[in-house]
């Protein structure tokens, strides 16, 4: 990032501190303008990702056709509405057709898109998009599990609310049993 874009990130959170009624100058403040800078930097880092590189030729040709799952991964994110975090468990599955993906790479797929400020749907979607297009297996499967602190920390203030989003694809929408098998095994109820 290029020191101007860096400053310009800095006087902004400086004017809002000020505007909520800080004083920028108190010490326990005086940093906070660049570690929030920097944290921004990171948590939006997605932006700058590009999905064929994280991929880095990770596709190979293979005769398994069975379901792959990855469950558990671990996500953060920010709502685009209120730009706080939402963060859970994202599960993914798919079913070859001649191709795998290296199994790290569905984590990293994941973290592509959940470092950009995000609604929880789309983020699903542009997973189960993203491997079904690059790796054209039978289908693909992707639900996420997320707590939104917008939900948790203001407006209805719901700590054990947890959104659950899916999206099914190929094989996964077209064929009941494919779906009820990929739920079970990520212990939901099909």
């Amino acid at each position: 990032m290029t020191v101007e874009k860096n400053d310009r990130k800095k006087s902004i959170i400086k004017d809002l501190l000020v505007e909520i009624g800080e004083d920028p100058q108190r010490e326990g403040l005086l940093t906070t303008p660049d570690r929030v800078a920097r944290m921004y930097d990171f948590l939006t880092k997605g932006y700058k990702q590009d999905v064929e590189e994280v991929m880095n030729n990770a596709v190979f040709e293979e005769k398994y056709s069975e379901m792959v799952i990855v469950k558990d991964i671990d996500f953060f994110s920010l709502c685009e509405h209120h730009m706080v975090p939402f963060f859970g468990k994202c599960h993914i599955a798919y079913i070859p057709n001649g191709r795998i993906i290296g199994l790290s790479k569905m984590p990293r797929i994941v973290e592509v898109f959940a470092r950009r400020l995000q609604v929880q749907e789309r983020l699903t979607q542009q997973i189960a998009d993203t491997l079904y297009q690059h790796i054209k297996p039978l289908g693909v499967a992707v639900v996420m599990e997320a707590q939104h602190l917008c939900m948790i920390m203001r407006g209805v203030e719901k700590l054990n609310s947890v959104a659950v989003t899916s999206a099914m694809l190929g094989a996964f929408r077209n064929d009941q049993k494919t779906r009820a098998e990929f739920l079970t095994l990520i212990g939901h109820k099909a």
